[in-house]
């Protein structure tokens, strides 16, 4: 018999769950709602931790999506350093690690995702990190601010990283499959512009290589050598080589898993389990936004989204998951991006604006539609992206009109 009830279960300490829970009690829930994290602070903001966080212009309190009054204010119990053991879907009961067996009558999985591992000769090798919390911030800005740095991955937290640790003083070093750094996104030709940047700043990149492993002494990394036969001298190293949804909670309770390793949810969020709801990272989800196609997203922006859609649900609400997926990325203050999408795949770019000049924006077209775009300097364009995306416009024969700056967007 569990130890106690509570109308809201929300299993996940990230900011799926904060956002479900601000929600919840914005809309009109009067009963009591429970978030249940595993990691020692309250729901939180994590673009930071490879940004300002790290660079040690925002504080902890800062990077808080909600102060620790606010829960007491709304009456939102947190437990945090607590991970729920198992879920009966059945009894409607979650088994917390800290003893207690707690029933409810609704339930929002939000479990995130963790860092993917890389297995290699050397990996267990100190000075070698991951960033997925605060606490990975911190210890890498203790380990290799200042040192060399060698970052492995081309994508959104080995770039971000690399820029951060470059303005603490590190000398740093990307090794990545791609080509082009952020290319496997946004393709070769918006890649190279943040690729110039990143050089620019003395940050060296070694693309088309692979890790090969991790060389030390006394148990420490002091080499990084490649399958192309690069050895780079090491202090410290930062792998960012993408994140695996955590679903090992919904799996052994029962809830489907699909193609893309998430839990299966409608276009409402709701599992085929009645009351129970699954967001952000973990949830793979039917987007109206393209077309009644599946999603999985792992984004801040989509958890934050996803955390509302799910609370109004909760609530009865019956409210599909209509916000196209937004992302956005610093480079220190050296470049920012913004992106509507995601484009899967595209046979066209068409470039609005000028990447010579630093403002512009590509559409990336898929079947004569556009699937995506990213913006740098040109934030106007997306809403036109959005309504475009959503629409389904073939916007084959108005090329020209996306390309040219002067062309009121309005009229595609």
């Amino acid at each position: 018999m569990a130890d106690r009830h509570v109308a809201f279960a929300l299993i996940g300490g990230g900011l799926a769950a904060g956002n479900c829970a601000r929600w919840l009690r914005e809309s009109g829930a009067d009963g009591s709602i429970l978030l249940i994290g595993r990691e020692p602070d309250l729901p939180y903001n994590r673009p930071p931790c490879s940004k300002g966080y790290m660079q040690g212009k925002e504080s902890r309190g800062d990077t808080l999506f909600r102060p620790a009054e606010w829960y007491g204010e709304q009456e939102v119990e947190v437990l945090t350093r607590v991970s729920v053991k198992s879920l009966d879907l059945s009894e409607r009961s979650v088994e917390l690690s800290d003893g207690q067996e707690v029933s409810f009558d609704k339930a929002l999985v939000a479990t995130g995702a963790g860092v993917r591992r890389l297995s290699v000769p050397g990996a267990e090798l100190e000075g070698i990190h991951y960033l997925r919390t605060l606490g990975n911030s911190d210890a890498i800005r203790a380990d290799a601010a200042g040192k060399r740095v060698v970052l492995i991955g081309g994508s959104y937290i080995a770039t971000e990283v690399a820029a951060s640790l470059t303005e603490l003083g590190s000398s740093c070093s990307l090794v990545m499959l791609e080509p082009v750094a952020l290319s496997r996104h946004f393709g070769e030709q918006a890649g190279r512009f943040f690729q110039d940047r990143l050089e620019e700043h003395g940050i060296e990149v070694h693309g088309e290589d692979e890790l090969d492993r991790f060389e030390g002494a006394d148990g420490r990394v002091t080499r990084v050598v490649t399958k192309g036969g690069l050895a780079l001298e090491a202090d410290a190293v930062v792998i960012g080589v993408g994140a695996v949804p955590d679903v090992r909670l919904a799996r052994t309770a029962g809830l489907e898993i699909g193609e893309q390793g998430g839990v299966r949810v409608d276009a409402r969020l709701q599992t085929p389990v009645p009351g129970i709801y699954a967001a952000g990272d973990i949830a793979e989800y039917v987007s109206v936004a393209h077309g009644g196609r599946r999603l999985r997203v792992e984004h801040w922006d989509v958890a934050f989204n996803q955390g509302k859609t799910a609370a109004l649900n909760l609530l009865g609400r019956d409210q599909p998951h209509d916000v196209v997926p937004y992302f956005f990325s610093d480079l220190s203050d050296w470049a920012s991006l913004e992106y509507v999408g995601p484009a899967l795949e595209w046979e066209q770019e068409v470039v609005r604006g000028s990447i010579d000049e630093g403002e512009f924006t590509v559409f990336y077209l898929h079947d004569g539609r556009v699937a995506g775009a990213l913006s740098v300097g040109r934030s106007h364009d997306l809403e036109h992206a959005r309504r475009l995306l959503i629409a389904g416009a073939d916007v084959r024969d108005r090329v020209n009109d996306l390309q040219d700056a002067s062309s009121d967007l309005d009229s595609l």
